[in-house]
């Protein structure tokens, strides 16, 4: 669905003027190299949270490029001009009462100025400090004490700076850390977008324009996750790459570790249990750990005790100017096997059955900032429904979310920002390029993780088109490259003789809204349209199918008997007449149902949108609709007819 976000006057050919151009221009023809490991504390390694509030100023000016034609970064924010404060994170469109910056496009400047512990500013200490951002939308540059440190392209994925240099020697001096932000969306970026002029002066203010959007949510924008500051010695452990295989009685654990600061240096390796047993030992940098009668990662209510991880700390010493120097770093790492076939998913050699949901990071107020109460709500909610999976819909959620997948045993389908790729310009050389170093930082920072069975490269792409074909083999294929391990998709809503991406995916992921984009109001032709759907589907790729969305619209305590659109009792209806159908295709070579969606969330303005998209089972403010009810009796009906483990299907009670 199109949509645009209004803006005001601009005096150049693009949001933010010539800078922004020649960025996006310059583009990056690769990630940054070296890992990007969760920012954990350890004996060798501190971490400082800068999360709170900021300092913050939109660039209202005609050409949004006042910040960089007047140099905000050398000097502290406050006296560039007015400042507001800005909780971090959280997205800013929300915050004020100010309508132009609910809707705002172009460079917005976050500031925070912090006091660092001494101990980290004393070079002779072997100490290495790093900025690390958790996600921010879209563009981003940043300077400490004035002097740029790094800049990222794309949100919802980390990025980093070794800032060492810049803040050691000078104690007792503040940290000034300064961001550019612009929120402005190409047909290159991942989502696409364009900005769109108003060029008739009858009806619109001079240069005035709108960002057009091809998704159906809102473009939030900001410091969306945490920002931290962490330690490492000067030689430390970069990155962890594990990989595992199973079989009844012995589990082999693959590793491999990078250090960076050294070539001379020494690795161990002990793999511990939940009780903190030493299971098995390695040293090296790459190897194979063996694990006798082992605990393996179950999905949610596939086993009375899901989400089991052990612990594998990986210890480095090395000799730098005589002084010893270790570095530990500690990484859960759940034992699980992933495998396809024509008809199934296994997980552990099990066929595993998604019953779950497509979510999004949403929320009144903070938007897509990380907000901890919400999310352990949400996980409270999805284990009340019965809900062993959901989608990353339709960007990467927060590594805090994920840590929680893995610790519950909900899964995953990691889903990169591919939404919106509309446009023929969006599948040429230029997209694609970003679009391989998306997949390669998504890839870095979700390899280790066991709820994630499964890459998504897009969500909804005009895959009919003619160029989709090489673009998405290109895309899938380097996913591949990166990860072995598991299979890929991307989610369609193309005709089944058209699309020219389905080739080269494991699982087919296919959308479909019977009786509400199409025939709306007709509940009676959802049972032959479905069914045809996915017999389509079937004969054309013999590969497992998963509905990976359907649902309908419902206002809260909007009722009607016979169902009518928008009621409650229409979207139980409608859900009722998809799951007639599932039952029959779950029997040959459907794998899995994903409903659309978890919570009602915000879009942008629109005719066809009160308030947001209200297909939620949920309200934005996590409560019930009569739609929750149907979908847990079915989904703890269907766990306890595919498990071996009554008493623990039983347990759903301890969630009611």
């Amino acid at each position: 669905m199109a949509a645009g976000a209004s803006g005001g006057g601009v005096g150049r050919d693009m949001v933010g003027g010539c800078r922004l151009l020649l960025l996006l221009a310059l583009g990056r023809a690769a990630a940054p190299p070296g890992g990007m490991l969760y920012p954990r504390e350890s004996p060798s390694r501190e971490r400082k949270e800068l999360g709170g509030l900021w300092s913050f100023r939109a660039d209202f000016s005609p050409g949004r490029d006042a910040g960089f034609v007047q140099r905000w970064y050398w000097q502290p924010l406050r006296q560039t001009g007015p400042v507001i404060d800005m909780p971090v994170p959280a997205s800013f469109n929300d915050i004020t009462q100010d309508p132009s910056l609910e809707n705002y496009i172009g460079w917005v400047w976050y500031e925070k100025e912090v006091l660092l512990p001494l101990r980290w500013l004393q070079k002779d200490l072997n100490t290495r400090v790093v900025l690390r951002f958790g996600s921010a939308h879209y563009y981003s540059i940043v300077w400490v004490n004035g002097v740029q440190v790094v800049e990222h392209e794309g949100g919802h994925l980390p990025f980093e700076a070794d800032i060492s240099s810049i803040v050691q020697g000078s104690p007792g001096i503040p940290c000034r850390i300064t961001v550019a932000l612009n929120n402005t969306l190409t047909p290159h970026t991942l989502p696409p977008g364009s900005i769109q002029y108003m060029n008739d002066k009858t009806r619109y203010p001079k240069n005035y324009f709108v960002q057009n959007i091809r998704f159906d949510f809102f473009n939030y924008a900001g410091i969306h996750r945490p920002v931290v500051l962490y330690t490492t010695p000067s030689v430390y452990i970069d990155d962890i790459t594990v990989t595992t295989t199973s079989s009844e009685s012995v589990a082999m654990v693959q590793y491999q570790v990078s250090v960076v600061g050294s070539t001379l240096y020494s690795l161990s390796l002990s793999l511990r249990d939940q009780e903190g047993k030493v299971v098995a030992t390695g040293d090296g940098p790459a190897g194979e750990l063996k694990v006798l009668n082992p605990n393996l990662w179950w999905p949610y209510l596939m086993h009375e005790n899901p989400g089991y991880r052990y612990s594998l700390e990986v210890k480095m010493q090395a000799q730098v100017d005589g002084a010893l120097l270790e570095d530990i770093y500690t990484l859960p790492v759940g034992i699980r096997t992933v495998h396809v076939t024509s008809t199934r998913f296994l997980i552990n050699g099990r066929p595993f059955y998604f019953h779950g949901v497509n979510k999004h990071e949403d929320a009144d107020i903070r938007g897509k900032g990380l907000d901890w109460p919400l999310v352990v709500k949400d996980f409270n909610l999805l284990r009340w429904l019965g809900a062993n999976s959901f989608r990353t819909s339709h960007y990467p959620y927060a590594e805090e979310i994920m840590d929680l997948c893995d610790a519950y045993g909900i899964v995953v389908i990691d889903e990169c920002p591919g939404v919106g790729i509309k446009m023929l310009e969006s599948f040429g050389n230029k997209s694609l390029q970003h679009h391989l170093v998306v997949m390669e930082e998504l890839i870095r920072r979700d390899k280790n993780r066991p709820s994630v069975v499964m890459w998504s490269v897009a969500n909804e792409p005009a895959s009919e088109l003619p160029p989709a074909a090489y673009y998405f083999k290109t895309v899938i294929a380097h996913t591949k490259a990166l990860d072995p391990s598991r299979p890929v998709t991307f989610v369609t809503d193309a005709n089944y003789a058209l699309d020219r991406g389905a080739p080269y995916v494991d699982v087919i992921c296919v959308n479909s809204y019977f009786s509400w984009y199409h025939d709306p109001g007709h509940l009676e032709v959802i049972p032959l349209q479905l069914a045809t759907q996915f017999e389509n589907w079937y004969k054309t790729y013999e590969k497992p199918i998963i509905q990976s969305e359907y649902g309908a619209d419902s206002v809260p305590g909007l009722h009607s008997d016979p169902p009518l659109m928008f009621s409650e009792e229409y979207q139980k209806a409608m859900l009722k007449e998809y799951h007639s159908v599932f039952d029959k295709k779950r029997k040959e070579y459907v794998i899995g149902e994903l409903i659309w969606n978890f919570a009602d969330f915000m879009t942008n303005q629109g005719t066809t949108r009160v308030l947001g998209n209200k297909k939620g089972i949920f309200t934005r403010q996590r409560q019930p609709k009569s739609a929750a009810f149907v979908l847990r009796e079915r989904y703890w009906k269907i766990a306890n007819e595919s498990s071996c483990l009554p008493l623990i299907i039983k347990s759903h009670t301890l969630f009611l």
